[in-house]
């Protein structure tokens, strides 16, 4: 057995049994639209052994997948209906079961939207790819205040990432306070929309603005260069430590450069080498003034 039921309402269905179901605005319809473009008695569905007939009897807007229906026209599973302002849908409950579970996987974004307001118990409503959320019935989210436009707000997610963009609303869209045409829409935001305010639901892995950290390089110490000061013994060092050891190089600095000058092909006393000659210069020169006085026999 089939139903007819609002497109984007899904609990306002009613069965299509024989001889007919009847749509309109008035109370006595079998399926009763709050819709002010709607005539009482707008339009019915002729059913005949699941064959299904829609009949036009108000001469106002009825539209069969987008295609206008003056008097009569045949109906299917899947057909799309417009009556007035509303859509609405032929379905076969058994399909829509068995698909139910991978579309609404499909549908899981992540994101979703929980109400502030008392009037709606703190709900919440998940937000899929594309949500437009406003006072009428064929919105994906219909919220009935009186001050919401008909089409209020749309929210999409594109990459992961949510954005909400006004529709030409009468009393604005407001992010964190401030009135928006589009904008982004992070986790932990607030939405509002007149007097009704939510707050943003997002996937864990969202903030795609958090700092990213670097791995620290490998640190290597620059080789210290002596300019011939006296490095000050570091605090708490012992004597002979590696702290006194350049101190202990620097006074080796003599030895150094007469070996440096003697592996060069020169020649550079060291401290023992130039007493060493001044001691035989001085017995020389001794010598030489005993020998003039005489002091040595022929």
């Amino acid at each position: 057995m089939l139903k007819l039921r609002l497109k984007n309402n899904k609990g306002s269905a009613v069965w299509l049994v024989e001889p007919k179901v009847t749509v309109g605005r008035g109370s006595g319809n079998d399926l009763m639209l709050e819709d002010l473009t709607v005539d009482p008695k707008h339009a019915e569905i002729l059913v005949k052994h699941e064959k299904l007939t829609l009949v036009n009897t108000s001469g106002k807007t009825v539209l069969v997948n987008g295609q206008s229906v003056t008097e009569q026209q045949l109906l299917k599973v899947g057909d799309q209906l417009q009556i007035g302002e509303t859509a609405l849908e032929v379905i076969d409950p058994k399909q829509q079961s068995a698909k139910a579970p991978s579309a609404a996987a499909a549908e899981n974004t992540g994101w979703a939207l929980k109400a502030n307001h008392t009037a709606l118990a703190n709900r919440i409503f998940h937000i899929k790819s594309e949500t437009v959320i406003g006072r009428s019935n064929d919105c994906d989210i219909t919220l009935a205040a009186a001050h919401l436009s008909r089409r209020h707000v749309k929210l999409f997610v594109e990459d992961g990432l949510l954005y909400a963009r006004d529709l030409g609303s009468a009393n604005g869209t407001y992010l964190n306070g401030e009135k928006i045409t589009e904008a982004r829409v992070r986790r932990g935001d607030e939405l509002r929309f007149d007097t009704l305010s939510f707050g943003v639901i997002g996937p864990a892995s969202e903030d795609l603005d958090k700092t990213s950290v670097r791995p620290m390089a490998a640190f290597t110490p620059k080789p210290q260069i002596n300019d011939g000061a006296q490095p000050s013994r570091a605090e708490g060092s012992r004597p002979g430590t590696r702290a006194e050891r350049p101190a202990a190089a620097a006074g080796n600095s003599s030895s150094s450069s007469a070996r440096v000058g003697h592996a060069a092909g020169g020649w550079e006393p060291g401290r023992k080498g130039i007493w060493a000659l001044g001691l035989l210069l001085a017995i020389a020169l001794a010598a030489g003034i005993a020998w003039q006085q005489g002091l040595f026999g022929a």
